[in-house]
């Protein structure tokens, strides 16, 4: 039981980074994967959803691939 306090203790301060990395990973995430799928990328849209990576890949395919429905 001792270990469990000492890791809690461990984690608090660190909570509002750990709080604020998930929501950075989920923002970009989702935005990936709505253009994926609007563009009917299903291989882009599946490797978005399985690999994370606190926002890295998300943001390259946002960058580099292009919006097919574009004018």
């Amino acid at each position: 039981m001792e270990n469990m306090n000492s890791i809690q203790e461990m984690i608090v301060p660190f909570l509002p980074f750990i709080i604020f990395f998930v929501l950075w990973e989920v923002i970009w995430k989702l935005l990936a994967m709505w253009r994926a799928a609007q563009n009917k990328q299903p291989g882009w849209f599946i490797c978005l959803a399985l690999i994370n990576t606190m926002g890295i890949l998300p943001i390259l395919y946002l960058l580099l691939v292009k919006n097919k429905n574009t004018y």
